[in-house]
């Protein structure tokens, strides 16, 4: 299949001749541009190429006719760039992350996809894009998956219940009357149960939809829990015991464990664990001021998770209530003493997360430090 750009013909290198290249990809749903440099800086081709598996071997075919190319920078590798960061690291090349260049260098260059694949080359080059892509080929991104598909579920049931309250509100008063005091369970029950039979008019439409929503409410509940279970099982093949740690349940879990992705060795430290969390302390001092702030970056569906996780441990566990305690008497606010202990948490979670990693040794618990 052709590419999308008019073909050139490459630009000829000698064997002997071979450089080191780098490679910039602008990804879109149905387009992938590309930028080749050299590890100088020159910029050499840029052309466009159909976002399939053709146009990914047609890509890569065209940026080694340049010379040797070991490096990429690929946008959005979580969504439009993530079947093209596959194909590149099957094919031994090492995929870097690049966040869209920020608004100053856009109104110095313009915008165009060209220019974003250059500058995606040029990120790797320079050093500003150093996070290594992750692979979403295991259990974590299978725990994606299901995690997508639980919040729909969840999204749609409370829909439905809030429509089949609403429609028991203004049914009929003998209708009404027969379903008060029923918990939830019982109520769509006895509503799934319905017939029309014998009424007529807006009576008997009235109790079609609350039929129909009953019915929907009651699927969409055995699809969560059997969601449920898929998602406590994918945690427990990728990390045995993470459901064993206090306060970590299941949708936690999963939260924390889809930040690190399926290849967590990308993470070099437990602080950069922390600071993909948004649990790491960012500095706000001043004068003669010394503090240290929350940090409102980085995933936040993780920070919730970790924040659930203090939360359950200050409810249940002495450990925590007792340093909660000590830092309060020293002076420390709740919402810095959260903070603290959300730090604790990332730790002990990369622990689990990489058990090998030595650098996951350095530092301490809530019961021996701070």
């Amino acid at each position: 299949m052709p590419s999308i750009t008019k073909p050139t013909a490459p630009r000829p290198v000698a064997a002997d001749a071979q450089e080191d290249i780098l490679l910039g990809v602008d990804t879109h749903k149905d387009i992938h541009a590309a930028a080749v440099i050299t590890v100088l800086g020159t910029a050499l081709d840029g052309r466009s190429f159909p976002a399939t598996a053709e146009g990914y071997r047609q890509l890569l075919a065209w940026a080694r006719s340049f010379g040797r190319l070991r490096r990429a920078g690929v946008e959005c590798t979580g969504s439009y760039g993530a079947a093209l960061a596959r194909h590149l690291r099957a094919e031994g090349i090492e995929v870097t992350e690049v966040n869209q260049p920020d608004k100053a260098a856009r109104r110095r260059h313009g915008k165009t996809d060209a220019v974003d694949a250059e500058a995606a080359a040029r990120a790797v080059l320079s050093g500003r894009a150093t996070a290594a892509a992750k692979t979403s080929d295991g259990p974590v991104e299978m725990l994606r998956l299901f995690k997508l598909a639980k919040g729909s579920a969840i999204k749609s049931r409370t829909q439905a219940i809030n429509q089949l309250k609403s429609v028991l509100v203004s049914a009929d008063a003998a209708l009404r009357e027969s379903m008060a005091g029923l918990s939830n369970p019982h109520l769509f029950k006895r509503c799934a149960e319905l017939d029309d039979l014998g009424s007529s008019g807006p009576a008997r439409a009235a109790r079609h939809i609350l039929r129909l929503l009953a019915r929907r409410i009651q699927h969409l509940t055995v699809e969560i829990d059997d969601l449920n279970n898929r998602i406590a099982e994918a945690v427990q093949v990728s990390t045995p015991g993470l459901l064993d740690v206090r306060g970590v349940g299941p949708d936690s879990a999963a939260a924390l464990l889809i930040s690190a992705g399926d290849n967590p060795e990308r993470l070099v430290s437990e602080a950069s664990f922390a600071a993909l969390c948004g649990s790491s302390p960012v500095e706000a001092s001043s004068g003669k001021t010394q503090r240290r702030r929350l940090n409102r970056g980085g995933d936040r569906q993780a920070n919730a998770a970790l924040y659930r996780i203090v939360l359950s441990r200050l409810r249940w566990e002495d450990r925590s209530r007792d340093y909660l305690r000590r830092r309060l008497a020293e002076g420390k606010t709740r919402r810095e003493i959260i903070r603290c202990l959300k730090r604790y948490v990332a730790r002990e979670i990369y622990r689990l997360i990489l058990p090998a990693n030595p650098a996951a040794d350095c530092g301490s618990n809530p019961a021996a430090s701070a």
